[in-house]
């Protein structure tokens, strides 16, 4: 549960106008979607190990894809089949923009607070 104390922090001016814009356009945009992945999805090529198999000789070996997440400050590797890149792909973007949305709302609200404080000159 959150308690939250009621402060009047209403910068003036075209600079936070603009702020408080770009603040609710984010916030409209971004209701938190159900469907959201962090970390990336990436190819890496891997050997099967068996003597007859082509990649015994092929520089590269099989093809592997693999999302790399964080979770609980450990890192994780999740491998990923074919059939699903593109869906994970999509939602590992969504997840990026997502974070990239809520960090400027978090600087806009800082920048905001900042600006009213000069403003009322404490």
């Amino acid at each position: 549960m959150y308690y939250y104390t009621h402060i009047d922090i209403t910068p003036k001016g075209p600079q936070a106008a603009r702020l408080r814009q770009r603040k609710f356009e984010l916030l409209r945009r971004f209701p938190i979607p159900p469907d959201l992945l962090p970390g990336s999805l990436s190819l890496t090529y891997r050997r099967c190990g068996q003597p007859t198999c082509h990649c015994a000789t092929d520089k590269r070996g099989h093809p592997v894809w693999s999302l790399t997440f964080m979770d609980g400050g450990k890192k994780h590797v999740e491998r990923i089949p074919d059939e699903w890149v593109e869906a994970v792909q999509r939602w590992v973007d969504a997840g990026r923009e997502f974070k990239e949305a809520v960090a400027e709302v978090f600087a806009a609200n800082a920048r905001l607070l900042a600006l009213w404080r000069r403003q009322k000159r404490w």
